[in-house]
C-alpha cells in the first residue's frame, strides 16, 4: 500500500514554535549555519574553529565558533584573524530556527521548501 505523503503543508492558521532558547553550538549546527562550508577559503568544511582561540580566552559560543577545512583550521591554530590578516566574510551568529530544527541529519532541506525558508536573515519569496 502506498500512501502519498506532501512534502510541504501549508497551514492555514498560525500555530507557534517554541523557541529555543540559549543553546550552545554543536558540531552538525555549526556546519549547517555555514552551509558546510570553510568561512574563511569556502572549500568543503570539516573541522570547527574558535575565531578567539579559546587559549586566548575565546568561548564556546555561536559568536566565536565557525566551520574550517583542516587546511585552514591548522594553519590558524591559536592565532587571531588580525594575527594572520584573515577576515570573515561574515559575523557568525546563532542559527535561525529553522536550521537548528530544519536539518535533522540532512546537509539541505528538500528544494520543495526552498520558497518558504528564510535564508541568512532575508525572506524569500513566498509562493501563494
Amino acid at each position: 500500500m502506498h500512501i502519498p505523503v506532501p512534502s510541504v503543508v501549508r497551514l492555514n492558521r498560525y500555530v507557534p514554535i517554541p523557541r529555543q532558547v540559549g543553546s550552545s553550538p554543536s558540531r552538525r549546527g555549526v556546519f549547517a549555519r555555514d552551509d558546510w562550508r570553510c568561512v574563511y577559503c569556502n572549500a568543503s568544511a570539516e573541522t570547527i574553529d574558535h575565531v578567539v582561540p579559546r587559549s586566548r580566552g575565546g568561548t564556546h559560543t555561536w559568536d566565536n565558533v565557525v566551520a574550517a577545512c583542516a587546511p585552514c583550521n591548522h594553519r590558524k591554530s591559536d592565532k587571531t584573524l588580525a594575527e594572520l590578516g584573515w577576515r570573515l566574510p561574515r559575523v557568525p551568529r546563532p542559527p535561525s530556527g529553522w536550521q537548528l530544527r530544519g536539518f535533522r541529519g540532512q546537509r539541505r532541506p528538500d528544494p520543495a521548501w526552498e520558497a518558504w525558508l528564510p535564508r541568512h536573515g532575508k525572506e524569500r519569496a513566498r509562493l501563494s
